[in-house]
């Protein structure tokens, strides 16, 4: 029912019931009406009654009929304060009613508020998420944008990074670094004690499938090329290092037996360092044909050109060798050999007697090569000119590091000449053994060199013809040893002979480190271990002597590495030089 109608019944009620209540109470009521006279009158109504006895029992109905109607209303009184209560009653349920309701319309009216405040509070979240969202979206497209961007950067380096690393692949690097102490003592000279070192550095590797290529930095001073040492003084000053190697080599996949290299490498060719000192790299090109073979016997063949350039003229004829080697390997059981047979004609090697300041390494110039003028620096350092009989002490002079010991004339006009020529024929045999261990291998090696343009008589210390001498033009060696230098704790041993004539082979290129570059006896006793992978370390003693110190420009005489006594160990032609002791000790890490 609504509460509206609730409401206008409740009033209706109420006016009833307070106008019956006051007619019930009201003096000219029935009951009121019919009350009793005051006791004060009763004899004067009983006087009445008994003289009028009709009279009074009509007046007792009267009254009893007033009583039972008074009871009646008293009844239907009762009854209705029983409704009233149960209105009241019902009244009171109808006000709770009305106050929950009213509570519970005031608890909507405030969840309505919150809903409104929440709708509006959302309305502007929602407005705060769109700006949000707005903002989100510009951000996603500028995040996207540089994400493209990273990705795009990201796929750049990862492309870059590749092909650095397939770069890197193809390449290996290597090197070394040696420590030497290195010691020296003859007779009668004092003795000698340095330290040295060398630093080695380069790259190599597949330049793509049929070309390798490499470059190689090492320390040394400009001046000689045939050591890569410098020596620990000049107080504490910067050591030069430069280009020691820099070479292509064409090796094509489809014909692996071919290749062929130029620039600037190391020897390809089976030699020694009578040919050549170790720490020479030459100049010019190689082809090489070789041929891995099944036979039984016959493992390996090859044959190659060589092309060596060490001498540019811009105003007259180059300077150049030209020829050739053939090597084979041959294995029957634990015995391997590789024989060869190396020929090589050196063309105008007198442009190695007349070599720029900057060439030899010379600090002072001269008038006519007899009178100095100077001393001027030149860049780099070096041995400086070559002594030799009547030779120029001024550039242009001898490029000779390890100094001048092949024979030599001056022309008219004060130009020296070699007095032989040079073509060599080198025959090497190497000879491997397999022991019962694997470490201890026995290594023989045996050479014989034979120079075939030398000069049939030698000259003697003053520059004359000895026609009772033969010419001085080979050299016979062999060098022994058991063990090996490849793994952890290998340990090898070795002795090497050397019997080398004085124009068996050009001075300027042979082995730095012996008594002298031709014209000695020369004993090697070497003792080698390797204590870890990486690292080496040995002991060499070099014992040597000159040949035969009758003859022009011996080491006996000049070039000496002392310049005590005069420069020289003997104090006339003929005499026996006594033996040079040099020795070495060298710690040397590979990486």
């Amino acid at each position: 029912m609504p509460l509206a109608a609730k409401f206008r019944i409740l009033i209706l009620v109420l006016t009833t019931t307070a106008a019956f209540a006051q007619n019930a109470e009201s003096p000219s009521s029935p009951a009121q009406t019919s009350s009793p006279p005051p006791a004060h009158h009763s004899v004067h109504t009983s006087n009445k009654i008994g003289k009028k006895g009709t009279a009074s029992t009509a007046v007792q109905q009267d009254v009893k009929a007033l009583r039972e109607m008074v009871a009646a209303q008293q009844e239907q009184l009762e009854l209705q304060r029983n409704e009233m209560g149960e209105l009241k009653g019902q009244i009171q349920q109808l006000l709770d009613a009305t106050q929950q309701n009213n509570a519970a319309a005031q608890r909507a009216q405030n969840s309505v508020e919150q809903a409104q405040t929440t709708a509006s509070q959302a309305q502007q979240s929602a407005t705060d998420a769109e700006r949000l969202a707005q903002q989100a979206s510009s951000k996603e497209a500028e995040v996207t944008a540089a994400l493209a961007a990273v990705d795009t950067r990201t796929s750049t380096q990862n492309r870059e990074l590749s092909a650095l690393q397939s770069l890197a692949g193809r390449f290996r690097f290597t090197g070394d670094i040696r420590i030497r102490g290195e010691d020296y003592f003859q007779h009668a000279l004092p003795d000698r004690n340095r330290a040295r070192l060398r630093v080695r550095f380069g790259f190599d590797g597949q330049l793509n499938e049929d070309f390798m290529g490499g470059i190689a930095l090492a320390t040394g001073t400009l001046g000689d090329p045939t050591t890569t040492n410098e020596t620990l003084t000049n107080v504490f000053d910067r050591k030069t290092i430069a280009l020691d190697r820099g070479w292509i080599t064409y090796n094509p996949v489809a014909h692996h037996w071919l290749s062929v290299t130029g620039g600037k490498f190391a020897y390809l060719w089976q030699r020694t360092s009578v040919t050549g000192d170790p720490d020479l790299n030459p100049e010019g090109f190689d082809e090489k044909a070789s041929f891995n073979l099944n036979g039984p016997f016959l493992k390996n063949f090859t044959v190659q050109g060589i092309e060596l350039l060490y001498n540019e003229s811009s105003v007259g004829q180059d300077s150049y060798a030209l020829g050739g080697q053939i090597s084979m390997k041959l294995q029957a059981g634990p015995w391997t050999a590789t024989p060869s047979f190396l020929s090589l004609k050196w063309n105008r090697p007198d442009a190695i007697l007349q070599q720029s300041a900057f060439a030899v390494g010379a600090t002072t110039t001269g008038v006519g090569g007899t009178t100095p003028i100077g001393p001027f620096p030149v860049p780099g350092e070096g041995p400086g000119c070559a002594k030799g009989l009547s030779l120029p002490s001024f550039a242009p002079c001898v490029f000779a590091p390890n100094g001048m010991t092949n024979a030599t004339f001056v022309d008219s006009k004060g130009v020296p000449h070699f007095y032989s020529g040079y073509n060599y024929a080198d025959f090497i045999l190497n000879n491997q053994v397999k022991t019962g261990w694997a470490r201890l291998p026995v290594n023989l090696l045996l050479e014989f060199e034979d120079n075939l343009d030398a000069e049939h008589h030698p000259l003697d210390a003053k520059g004359n013809v000895l026609t009772n001498l033969g010419s001085q033009n080979k050299e016979y060696g062999a060098d022994f040893s058991l063990g090996q230098t490849k793994n952890r704790n290998d340990v090898q041993i070795g002795y090497a002979w050397l019997r080398q004539e004085q124009d068996s082979v050009l001075a300027s290129f042979a082995e730095s480190d012996q008594r002298a570059p031709t014209n000695i006896i020369q004993n090697r006793y070497y003792l080698w271990w390797k204590p870890r992978t990486n690292t080496v370390a040995g002991i060499t003693w070099w014992h040597g002597r000159v040949l035969n110190s009758n003859l022009e420009n011996n080491a006996a005489l000049f070039n000496n590495w002392s310049t005590a006594n005069k420069g020289a160990t003997i104090s006339a032609p003929g005499q026996v030089e006594p033996y040079l002791n040099r020795f070495q000790f060298d710690l040397i890490y590979t990486f």
